[in-house]
């Protein structure tokens, strides 16, 4: 078997694999081990690696196989990786959360999410590189360096979770683990072009240290939509250390329906944000997919959208302030220079927002949200705006240009919506291709508040019609000079009322 196509298998065609005997455990690590050996000086999506001791888990996992399998063990074997930050801790491991002054940090416990993932028998291999903190959409930090996107070095892999979905692109682990407050599993994924679930907020149990954080959530990132229910399946349900985890648990089914029937809604641009054209084609192309397999697709408009998406981000900073300022004072020489700039944005936000926020997604959701999913199964639009984020960027001394506007990177982000209204399941899919970049793009899927089988449903139908390709390692690659603006111009489009006729349309129309 190709050392490529193995390292590139789903998790589910690899676990059939393991339990026909017809390949081991310690091979697919090895390839993989192989694999990063050969790649990370140029991908650095790994912050610390634990190979003897994945090495052990398989082996064992090898022999219970020879033996006829162990079913308690639903992922007996299988490569896994997850975020460096303390939400993702795994007793023995290093939790650096991006930090150089916490690269020696090793966790006394692990959470409980994890603990499901490893008693499942899970392999984990290695913990991924992050920003500091976790706070900026780029990967790139003093205490592991720059990771930048593998479709183009030039470009950025996103954040916060971001060596996870290089990892999982590049054919590195077979799995990984991610976090997201703010968008940090779901713009990388985004970025890199892979599969990531945000579950509603208490399905997947959580670090105590942030299990209140009702905008906290932990998810799988892998390649497929199959391998993200494997995962979450294994994570899902009540656990006696998480006040907040749910009770029952939710099972995706292996066999999805199809969305005939299904009514989804739909906005381009969540009424505020600069959407380029790429990004506009192919959630359109993507759309049409939809429509074509029998769902009845309208596009809606959602005016307030704007308003909580700000909030949220005001929400998540003023918050979390109080982090960045003890890392300035207690690591004044440690830090990266982007985090005196967070502290400065979070320091200016009037804690009384922090109430406000509570108030205006409560009535938010009383009169729209909340009617909307009266009248839809499912509401679906971009992930990100635009994609062409600099490696390494820095948003006060560059601003990036889409369709003669100027931007940061953060207004390009139309995550924080969904972690306003946490309890609805967010699935980010693949969408197609930016065609000057060559980047992926991607879509989210947010359905009704934990209603997770309709999100799979949904996205499973998109892989369908619109398989994603599999990055493949380049020849060679281009100089990394991360330009001074990235000026994306693309011709203006827009949705015209002809649609209908492909089975799309806006709210209110009729459709033939």
């Amino acid at each position: 078997m190709d050392g490529a196509d193995l390292c590139h298998k789903p998790a589910t065609e690899v676990l059939a694999l393991f339990q026909r005997r017809q390949l081991s455990p310690v091979e697919l690590l090895d390839a993989l081990i192989a694999r990063a050996e050969r790649l990370e000086p140029r991908l650095n999506a790994f912050a610390t690696t634990y190979h003897e001791r994945a090495r052990v888990t398989a082996r064992a996992a090898e022999a219970r196989y020879q033996a006829g399998g162990d079913p308690a063990r639903p992922l007996d074997g299988l490569p896994l990786v997850a975020k460096s930050d303390t939400d993702s801790a795994v007793e023995g491991t290093v939790s650096s959360d991006g930090c150089l002054w916490l690269t020696g940090a090793v966790d006394e416990h692990t959470s409980p999410t994890m603990a499901r993932l490893l008693a499942a028998g899970a392999a984990l291999h290695a913990r991924t590189t992050m920003p500091e903190l976790g706070w900026a959409w780029t990967c790139d930090s003093r205490a592991h360096g720059l990771t930048p996107n593998p479709w183009d070095p030039t470009y950025s892999s996103g954040g916060s979770s971001s060596g996870s979905a290089v990892a999982v692109v590049a054919g590195t682990t077979t799995v990984a683990m991610g976090t997201d407050c703010l968008g940090s599993l779901r713009v990388p994924s985004a970025m890199c072009g892979v599969v990531g679930f945000k579950p509603p907020y208490g399905r997947n149990p959580l670090h105590p240290g942030v299990s209140y954080d009702f905008f906290t959530h932990i998810g799988p990132m892998t390649r497929t939509v199959a391998d993200a229910a494997l995962l979450q399946n294994v994570t899902s349900g009540p656990h006696p250390l998480d006040h907040t985890s749910l009770p029952g648990r939710v099972t995706i089914p292996q066999r999805l329906a199809d969305v005939r029937g299904l009514r989804i809604a739909f906005s381009l641009d969540l009424g505020c944000f600069p959407v380029t054209a790429d990004v506009r084609r192919e959630t359109l192309a993507t759309l049409r997919a939809l429509a074509d397999a029998g769902a009845r697709v309208e596009e809606v408009e959602v005016p307030w959208a704007g308003d909580i998406t700000r909030a949220a981000s005001r929400y998540t900073d003023r918050l979390y302030a109080e982090d960045f300022v003890r890392a300035l004072r207690e690591h004044p020489d440690e830090v990266s220079d982007y985090t005196g700039y967070y502290a400065q944005c979070a320091l200016e936000v009037d804690p009384d927002e922090l109430r406000r926020l509570h108030e205006l997604a409560a009535w938010t959701w009383y009169h729209h949200f909340g009617p909307l999913f009266e009248q839809y199964d499912a509401f679906l639009c971009p992930t990100l705006a635009f994609h062409e984020v600099p490696a390494a960027n820095r948003p006060w001394e560059r601003t990036i240009e889409v369709n003669g506007t100027h931007h940061t990177d953060h207004d390009g982000v139309m995550t924080g919506l969904f972690n306003v209204y946490s309890r609805c399941p967010v699935l980010v899919v693949p969408s197609g291709q930016c065609a000057g970049s060559g980047l992926p793009t991607s879509v989210q899927i947010a359905t009704r508040p934990y209603d997770d089988v309709t999100a799979f449903q949904v996205g499973a139908a998109i892989e369908q019609a619109r398989p994603w390709p599999s990055w493949s390692e380049p020849a060679s690659r281009p100089a990394h000079n991360p330009p001074d603006l990235i000026a994306i111009h693309h011709e203006t489009i827009t949705t015209p009322p002809q649609l209908a006729g492909a089975g799309l349309s806006r709210a209110g129309e009729q459709q033939p």
